[in-house]
């Protein structure tokens, strides 16, 4: 007799739940640490089960410290006013502007008409937050449209502008739509000279200093740094040849070069144009910032030296233009901004007196970025201090902060955007909208044109996924040109049906006072007949 056949079916699935069940509990065992290394969450049934494993975002952990950023507000503002009052009531004030002109430096008044077209297709608009606080803005857009002087936009940064990446193509496009040229400022000496392709600079007998290691330069020069970042000491017969380039369009249509510096004994300084001719200053001592300033039909090449009274002498730089719209590029490395404070606020507002700026924009926060990282409410607080700097040295500017640009970073699977961005972008935007400045997400221009990850895919950035190269910058600046254009058009348009209501408004009155005219003055039958339709 066969026994019959036994059925192990349900065995297999009460295997098959067991085995559910025990990979159910294993992903609920947290991440783990063995020997320093980090195990992630074994979550098998991801699919399915979630978990939040981000570490905790209520405190905001230490990005930097806080006494780098340390600046008291009340005693920039009496230092600056201190100064003014000074230069306002010295019995002899001393000679601040040294002019050597080859041709007339008057511009003839411009009045441009804008031009709608975009360069890249999706529009990334400056965002603006409160009508009253507009009118800074609005008047750099004026001033753009239809002044009879130079236009000046100062761009404060770190390495993502470092060499003139993003600032050279703002400037040219500027520059071709509303008028200029020339590269705008180069520092008198520094080390990294040789990485800009926009301007050619040559420096002899100068020991320069940069804002970041202050620390190593002589206690006289610490206190006299300016925006640009660096301050530069002269040898006996120091010299610097600072020379144009055509890397890019009205580089090489310099007609004006403005030199820098502070001459606290009498001394003797020397400029040659496009190597040829020469002319000599004798400067008076005084602890003022100076300028030098050359005007000539075309500024191929500047010499700079210092022929006597190098004591105490110190070199800042020059800014080479030709009217229209001055674009200088004050980037600094590692800076997230807390070099602004050590900065002398004097020095900043003197400069400013000479060549007063119409924008200054400030582009930080890249650095201060990490992954997983949601508050930074307190950096945010840090922008708001500068902003409120920036107005105090440069207070006829407009201020436009500049959202972090895009980064990707590697994980297991390859380059992912940094999760930070948003949260960053959100607190940069928070601290513009407080203090009444203007916004430009860097981000969403970059993501409208693939992201980062396309960006270095298309050479338009470096294999660090952070910093763009001239070609990713070229991208940039026509977004933000873009931007700065469609905010200049708008103000343009307001302004067009202003005008056009007026002589509407006005043919009207004029009408209006013909009419009264011949009642007045004419007999009635005669009005009757002018005012008798014609048959």
């Amino acid at each position: 007799m066969e026994t019959p056949e036994k059925d192990y079916t349900h065995r297999g699935w009460i295997a098959a739940l067991a085995l559910i069940a025990v990979l159910g509990a294993v992903s609920f065992i947290p991440p783990q640490s063995l020997g320093g290394v980090k195990l992630r969450r074994a979550n098998i049934l991801s699919d399915i089960l979630a978990f939040d494993d981000a570490a905790p975002a209520a405190e905001e952990p230490a990005l930097f410290d806080e006494a780098d950023f340390h600046v008291d507000m009340a005693q920039v503002a009496e230092q600056i006013e201190a100064e003014r009052i000074e230069a306002d009531t010295a019995p002899r004030p001393v000679r601040l502007t040294f002019e050597w002109t080859l041709a007339s430096g008057e511009l003839p008044h411009r009045k441009v008409t804008p031009d709608s077209t975009r360069l890249n297709p999706t529009l990334v608009g400056i965002e603006e937050f409160r009508p009253a606080d507009s009118s800074l803005l609005r008047a750099f857009y004026d001033t753009l449209l239809y002044a009879a002087r130079p236009v000046r936009i100062a761009v404060l940064g770190d390495s993502f502008i470092e060499g003139d990446i993003l600032t050279a193509d703002l400037r040219e496009k500027l520059q071709q739509a509303y008028g200029g040229g020339g590269a705008g400022f180069a520092p008198m000496a520094s080390p990294l000279t040789a990485f800009r392709r926009t301007i050619k600079t040559q420096s002899k007998g100068w020991t320069s200093y940069n804002i970041m290691q202050r620390k190593a330069a002589p206690q006289h020069l610490r206190g006299n740094f300016y925006v640009s970042g660096w301050v530069c000491q002269p040898a006996a017969g120091a010299s610097t040849r600072w020379e144009s380039t055509d890397f890019r369009q009205r580089l090489d249509t310099c007609t004006t070069a403005r030199v820098f510096f502070i001459s606290p004994a009498d001394s003797r300084i020397e400029l040659t144009l496009n190597d040829t001719l020469r002319h000599e200053f004798e400067v008076e001592g005084a602890p003022a910032v100076r300028q030098a300033i050359v005007t000539a039909p075309r500024i191929r090449s500047l010499g700079f030296k210092v022929l006597s009274g190098t004591d105490g002498f110190i070199g800042y730089g020059a800014v080479f233009e030709a009217g229209g719209v001055v674009v200088d590029n004050y980037s600094v490395r590692s800076n997230n901004g807390q070099a602004m404070f050590w900065t002398n606020p004097s020095v900043n507002a003197q400069v400013n007196a000479l060549a007063g700026y119409d924008l200054v924009i400030l582009q930080y926060g890249l650095n201060i970025m990490q992954t997983g990282v949601r508050n930074y409410t307190n950096y945010a607080r840090q922008i708001e201090k500068m902003i409120a700097y920036v107005r105090q040295c440069f207070p006829g500017a407009a201020v436009l902060v500049l959202g972090v640009s895009d980064r990707s970073v590697k994980t297991d699977t390859g380059f992912e955007p940094m999760d930070a961005i948003p949260y960053m972008l959100d607190f940069q935007r928070e601290a513009a909208e407080n203090t009444g400045a203007a916004f430009w997400p860097t981000c969403d221009a970059m993501r409208s044109l693939g992201g980062m990850e396309q960006f270095v895919a298309n050479g338009w950035a470096g294999k660090d996924f952070t910093h763009i190269n001239y070609a990713g910058g070229r991208r940039v600046a026509w977004s933000l040109f873009d931007a700065i254009n469609a905010g200049a058009y708008e103000a343009y348009a307001e302004a067009e049906a202003a005008r056009i209501r007026r002589q509407a408004e006005q043919a009207v009155l004029d009408s209006l006072r013909r009419q009264k005219i011949d009642r007045e003055l004419l007999p009635a039958a005669v009005t009757e007949n002018l005012n008798a339709p014609l048959k």
